[in-house]
């Protein structure tokens, strides 16, 4: 079945948007949620010098793990990276850049992103290595440092459900940094299961509206990786 619409896109025409150097949000929390298929087709297609903001670094050998392996990574903004031995390696042999951050500091900096503000203050850190580098001010007798948000060219995100106006639904615990990150993006591309038309979703089960989506491609799950690991969650 076709859905005409502008934001339906083929993947490959999606992913060749996407330029050399680009800084790439991806969602996901280990394998749920990972736009698997998306991260595949980036891999094909050849993207070189890229910056890729994600919770975790996957393992070697799926999603960003593979981007890492090709040496298509120049700089990795990321709460953990211990699953991944290929990205410790490039990041001791200093041939990837690596910013480690809390995973709640990394999800606020980005929900800060998607509101639009420049940042936040926060106490987290405070006479810790995590606060290296960062701006403190003093406010109502008490010390706080200025985390600022973080913001990306592309956010790759995956749904379960989407319609063709680019609406999407989440499946749980494959929501995780999705929603952050489709509103933290100068542009969204969205990889579902399935796209229905539009007015087929019910409204207030929507988690990402329209609005924060450029383009959304339909992948297969039994074929894509999201589907054999996590689609069952």
């Amino acid at each position: 079945m076709t859905l005409l619409n502008h934001k339906h896109s083929t993947i490959e025409a999606a992913i060749a948007s996407i330029p050399h150097g680009a800084v790439i949000m991806v969602g996901g929390f280990g394998s749920p949620g990972t736009p698997f298929a998306l991260l595949d087709e980036l891999l094909a297609q050849g993207q070189t010098g890229l910056t890729l903001i994600k919770n975790d670094a996957n393992e070697p050998d799926i999603g960003i793990g593979r981007l890492i392996r090709a040496g298509r990574v120049d700089r990795l903004l990321t709460s953990h990276i211990g699953l991944n031995r290929i990205a410790i390696e490039e990041m001791n042999q200093g041939r990837l850049a690596v910013e480690m951050y809390p995973q709640g500091l990394l999800a606020e900096k980005i929900r800060c992103a998607g509101a639009g503000h420049y940042g936040f203050l926060t106490d987290i850190g405070l006479d810790t290595e995590i606060a290296a580098g960062r701006r403190e001010i003093e406010c109502d007798g008490r010390t706080w440092a200025i985390e600022p948000a973080i913001r990306a060219d592309i956010a790759l995100v995956h749904a379960d459900l989407a319609d063709a106006y680019g609406n999407l639904v989440y499946r749980g615990t494959a929501i995780n940094f999705n929603p952050l990150m489709a509103m933290a993006a100068d542009r969204t591309i969205a990889q579902a299961f399935e796209i229905r038309y539009p007015g087929s979703l019910i409204p207030e089960a929507i988690h990402t509206p329209c609005a924060f989506v450029s383009q959304v491609v339909q992948v297969d799950p039994v074929t894509s990786e999201q589907g054999r690991r996590a689609h069952a969650i």
